[in-house]
Order: C-alpha cells, then structure tokens, then sequence
C-alpha cells in the first residue's frame, strides 16, 4: 500500500508539470527552440528537436528529474520517462525514498517549474517592445516631411499598431527595392530584409505573388490593383466628331455665341436709328434687317464679306469692332488648333495591351525587377509574351515610377505599372491618361517572416479596417486630384484669355449705338425747328417710325404699289 501511495504521488507531480508546461506553450508563443536537456547526471548535456517544450522548463523538469534520481530521455530512446508526440509519459514504481523527501523534492521541483515559467514570460514582455519597420519612398505611400515620414502606408501602420497593440520602429530600404528573388536564390529589397530577419515587417505597395509568398509570410491585401497603361491623352484618345472645337473651351464659346448676336442685334437698331443710314423711313426700304445683320455678321467673322456695308458712322464703329475681334479670335483658334494636333497623334490609337503589341511607333516598358513584369515574363498568353519579349529585346525598362511617368508625359512610351500608382499619376500631370483595360488583378500586403504569429492579427485588422471604411478615407485621402498642367502646354482658350477682345467689342458696340442715338436726336432738332415743335415729340415720332417694323412694311409695300399703278 505504502508503494501504491509512492505512485499516486508521483503521478500527481507529472500531471502539474504537464498542466504548467502546457500552459507555457499556449501562453508564451516563441521563435525556433534549442533545448537543454540534463539527466540525472547520467546524460551529458545534448540538444534536443524542436518538438521538446521551452528551453527554462525543460532544465526545470530535468533537474526535478535529477533530484529524483528518475532519467529522463529523449525521444529515440525508450525508457520507462520519455516524451511521445511532445508528452511526457511517466511510470511509477521507480520511486525509493521517505515521505518527507519526496514532499520537499516536490515543493523544490514546483519552483523550479515556475521559475522557468516567469523567464518566459519575462522573455516574451521584452520580445514585443519594438518592431522594425521597413519600406520604401513611393507617392503617396511614403512621403519624407523634414525628418518624419508620412503617406497612406504610414496612416495605415498607425491604425494597424493602435488595433494589434505594438510599438514600431520605421526604416527606409537599404537598396531602394522592394524584393525580388536573384539568381543566386537570395531575395533583395524589403523581402530580403525581412527573410534575413533585419526587419520585422514590410509595409509598401508590396504586390501578393506566389514567390514572395513563399519567402516571407503576408497579410490579406490592403488595396486592389491591377497591371495597365500610362499615356500621354492624344496617344490613347480616338479623334472625335467635334475635335475641331478643342481649341477653345465650353465658355469660351458660348462667349463667342453671345458676342456674335449681340454684334447682329446691334448693327439692326443701329441701321434703324441711323438717318445717314436710313433716311426716308416712309418710302425707303431699311437694306439691314435681322436676318441681313445676321448675315454680314457670320460673314465678317469668316473673313469673307458679306455688302453692302453699312455708310453711316454707328455702323461703320461696330462693324470696325467685330472686325478686329474676329481678326483676333481666328488668329487665337487656328494658333492652338495647330499645337494640338501632332504628328504622332494623327495616326496612332493605343486603347489597350493588344494595340500596344500591334504597334512599333512608339516604345513601352514596365518598371525593372517589379511584380509587373514578372507577370508578362511567365505569362502564356501570345499578346502578353509579345510584350515581354519586346521589352526585353529593347531593354525600355526604367528605373523607377518618376521617370515611367517622365518619359509618358514626354509623348514616345507607354508606361505599364500598377493601375492604382498610375492613377495617382493621372490625378497629379493633366496631360497623362491610363487605359481602360485592367489585367493581373492583385493585392498589396504587409509582409512579416514565414511563421509570424502576428500576420493572422495583421489581417483581421485590416480587414476591421476596410469595413469600417478607414481604409477608403485613406485612399481619398491621398488620391486626391491636384492636377497641375504644364506651363508649356497649349491648353483650350478660357474667356478670361479673350476678355481684352471682348472689352474691345463692347465698347465698340456701345459707341456705335450711342453715335447712332446722337445722329437720330441732331436730325430731330433740326426737324423740331423747321416745324416749331418740341424736340422730344419729333424725337418720339422718329423712334416709333423707326422701330416699328410693320408699320414700315407696310408703308414701304404702299410705295411699291403706287410705283406698279403708274
């Protein structure tokens, strides 16, 4: 009885060893384990696999086994105390001592056990104190401000360290690239950096690739983009029905509308008030009706003529305005008509990835060593292969995403990237214009080493993220259009470019009408003192004479029946 006491005992310590140690494990998650392993001084010191419990614990239950005199050993050894699958198995009888020696072996082996148990701890508290962070400069991912370093990747870290709950530590690359395997089989870039444990994590407009899923681990993406095409507008754009207006803007002629009824309307009352032009209202036919005003109108502003001309001066001053405005304006309109249309333009069309393989005026490239690349090179579509093998026969690779978009801008390439970084060049240069077609729908993700406990928290923040529309605000945030054109490029004419030749016409039109009112009033006061009457009734007389057009007609139809009769 007293030796079935011994085993009921010793069973209890090995269930309390296996419930603090099976705590540790789930507790304390830690990196790759070396373990000690001392035993009962039977065994010299040896490393154990991976598959034993953490390393303090471990020395712990060996040393409690060593004061037992019980040997405790290895997996590949079969012995009545061994570990199976990671468990410890005990066996009981192997026991020989008084009850008061196996109470305070008990109570020594308990501390020892939980010693180990606040090393861990104590090891895990500092493991999370900092992690280094690495990236890349790309607007608006990651932008320098001073000594600080902000953009939508920096905005999203914050959000991320605030939800997992860790401190963070940010460094640029070393080598300015973002990860791509070499032929050697090691990775360069921020890949590199985290597969070689010189970071902790990564975060850019990192692609999600197979290969790099391989090397490092990743999260669930934080933004969708896909591969597409850079180009300058008159490059991608089809000439339209209405090309021949894009001179000038919307405003601008609807200016010009207004600026042409206005001159007809006023060169009508005009030739009506007029008595140099219009003497005889009763039997004189007035030669500018409204639809003659309209027509020497147009004609004038074609440069065409259209007579007779007007004899009196109110007619000749706005006649000598619109002149000079439509002199001005045609000189404006064939100026940019010209500077908008180029060479290249007139018959190239690029819409999409087939178009650009079709084609051989102009050259196109993708950045060097990206993710971009990598699809059109192990792609087996005919178009795809096509555009790799171009790529690499003329080596119109570039470097970086600022001179992709130079030499875009400069009208002679098609730059392939991202569909979401070239977004951002079109809300930033108002000449540039990405293509329709979008292929090799993608992720970008933050990247930590192969195993990482923290990249499923990573994910399940982000995605906390995009459904509380964090995430979009971001994106808005930093795609925001601030298109800025080009000094030198001749966009369409806006109102206020014309607005000295619109002064210029008003002031002729106004002066002209005024003369013309100056002219009828002199004839009605010569008339008001032939007749002894009042200025202002003669005054009246001749405006209501003038200005009645049916009376007129009819008057004008009376002479001409008189003239028939005789």
């Amino acid at each position: 009885m007293q030796h079935m006491g011994t085993q009921v005992n010793y069973n209890a310590i090995c269930v309390i060893c296996l419930v603090i140690i099976s705590v540790n494990h789930i507790l304390i998650p830690t990196g790759s384990y070396m373990f000690v392993h001392y035993a009962a001084c039977l065994h010299p010191l040896k490393i154990i696999t991976p598959h034993s419990p953490p390393t303090k614990s471990w020395l712990a239950i060996s040393c409690f086994t060593a004061i037992c005199k019980t040997p405790v050993h290895s997996e590949s050894q079969s012995s009545p105390g061994y570990w199976v699958s990671s468990k410890l198995t005990c066996c009981p009888g192997l026991f020989s001592g008084s009850k008061s020696r196996l109470r305070e072996m008990m109570m020594f082996g308990l501390f020892l056990l939980s010693f180990g148990f606040l090393l861990d701890v104590g090891t895990c508290t500092a493991m999370q104190s900092e992690l280094r962070i690495t990236t890349i400069k790309q607007e608006p991912y990651v932008i320098s401000k001073g000594a600080q370093l902000e953009g939508f990747c920096m905005d999203l870290l914050f959000e991320v360290a605030k939800k997992v709950g860790f401190k963070y530590k940010v460094q640029l690359v070393k080598d300015g690239a973002y990860g791509r395997q070499e032929e050697s089989g090691n990775w360069n870039g921020m890949v590199g950096e985290v597969v070689r444990g010189e970071a902790d994590l990564a975060i850019a407009p990192l692609t999600l690739t197979a290969a790099r899923e391989k090397a490092v681990g990743m999260t669930k993406p934080f933004m969708q983009t896909g591969i597409s095409i850079l180009l300058r507008k008159d490059i991608s754009e089809e000439a339209g029905f209405f090309d021949f207006l894009s001179p000038f803007s919307a405003q601008t002629w609807v200016g010009i509308l207004i600026a042409y009824l206005g001159t007809a309307a006023c060169i009508f009352i005009v030739a009506r008030l007029s008595p140099s032009e219009w003497s005889q209202p009763q039997s004189e036919k007035n030669t500018f009706g409204l639809l003659h005003s309209l027509w020497y109108t147009a004609g004038a502003l074609t440069l065409q003529g259209a007579g007779p001309h007007p004899k009196a001066l109110s007619g000749r001053v706005i006649c000598s305005s619109w002149w000079l405005f439509s002199v001005v304006l045609l000189a404006c309109y064939f100026s940019n008509l010209s500077s908008t249309k180029t060479p290249e333009s007139s018959h190239l069309m690029v819409k999409g990835f087939e178009d650009l393989a079709n084609q051989d005026v102009i050259e196109y490239g993708c950045l060097a060593g990206s993710s971009t690349l990598a699809f059109f090179k192990n792609s087996n579509n005919p178009v795809y292969r096509r555009i790799y093998e171009h790529m690499e026969r003329t080596k119109s690779f570039v470097s970086s995403m600022d001179e992709g978009i130079r030499r875009a801008k400069e009208g002679n390439y098609a730059f392939i990237g991202e569909s979401v970084s070239l977004d951002l060049a079109v809300a930033r240069h108002c000449e540039l214009v990405r293509a329709h077609e979008v292929i090799g729908m993608r992720g970008y993700s933050i990247a930590a080493a192969l195993g990482s406990p923290i990249i499923k928290n990573l994910s399940v923040a982000i995605l906390q993220l995009s459904e509380a529309g964090e995430l979009a605000y971001l994106r808005s945030k930093w795609w925001a259009s601030s298109c800025i054109a080009d000094k030198d490029k001749v966009s369409a004419v806006q109102p206020h470019n014309l607005k000295g030749m619109f002064l210029v016409l008003s002031l002729g039109l106004g002066l002209g009408t005024l003369v013309a009112v100056l002219e009828l009033t002199f004839k009605s006061r010569r008339r008001a003192a032939e007749h002894k009457k009042t200025c202002c009734s003669v005054l009246t007389e001749e405006l209501s004479l003038r200005l009645r057009t049916s009376s007129g007609n009819r008057s004008q139809e009376n002479v001409d029946k008189d003239k028939d009769k005789a």
